[in-house]
């Protein structure tokens, strides 16, 4: 997947936060806190996934930053397709009855694919927005607060809804982990209640 540049992250030095926002700040603050000689280790988190982000820190900021925006294209596997616009060919497994509704639409089954998945990469339904939404904060969760005093506990608070019981919970928790877990929990309830 080619990295976007653009996408909101957050970066942490153990339990302390570095930088929340879009990727490449978040890179350069953990880029400036690791040539500080970071105290912790460094752990930038995709916040809409929860998911730990791979950045190449070798070079100048300059050069960090041309791979975080284009790296992908070189791991990608020449073929058929269009590359030199990101369109890379690669294998589809459907069922008949798919490939006979594809057949069926007018712009090709290329066309068609690349504009579900737009449509779902924009969201979807409110339903998959929420459920993205809460395993994103159970990641995060878990990376971060994994290893401290009432995280099983407070897990439960989260998955089962209980606002007051999850920020009970949570209250002895280092404030930068406490505070960033508590707004990814905030986004993932207002998203099931919008959901319902």
């Amino acid at each position: 997947m080619r990295p976007d540049a653009n996408r909101p992250c957050t970066a942490f030095d153990h339990h302390r936060l570095l930088a929340s926002g879009p990727l490449a700040e978040v890179a350069l603050a953990a880029r400036r806190a690791l040539d500080a000689g970071a105290a912790g280790s460094l752990l930038v988190l995709d916040d809409a996934s929860g998911l730990p982000v791979e950045i190449d820190f070798r070079g100048t900021p300059d050069e960090m930053l041309a791979r975080l925006q284009g790296a992908s294209l070189e791991t990608i596997p020449r073929g058929p397709g269009r590359p030199k616009l990101g369109v890379v060919s690669r294998e589809v497994t459907l069922l008949p009855r798919h490939w006979d509704w594809l057949a069926q639409q007018p712009d090709g089954a290329s066309a068609v694919l690349r504009r579900l998945v737009e449509q779902a990469a924009r969201g979807g339904d409110a339903k998959g927005r929420a459920r993205q939404a809460a395993e994103a904060a159970d990641r995060s969760m878990r990376v971060l607060a994994g290893d401290l005093a009432g995280y099983e506990e407070a897990a439960r608070a989260f998955w089962r809804g209980e606002r007051a019981g999850f920020i009970r919970l949570t209250d002895h928790w280092p404030a930068d982990v406490r505070d960033h877990l508590r707004r990814l929990a905030a986004l993932a309830w207002d998203a099931q209640a919008e959901a319902d």
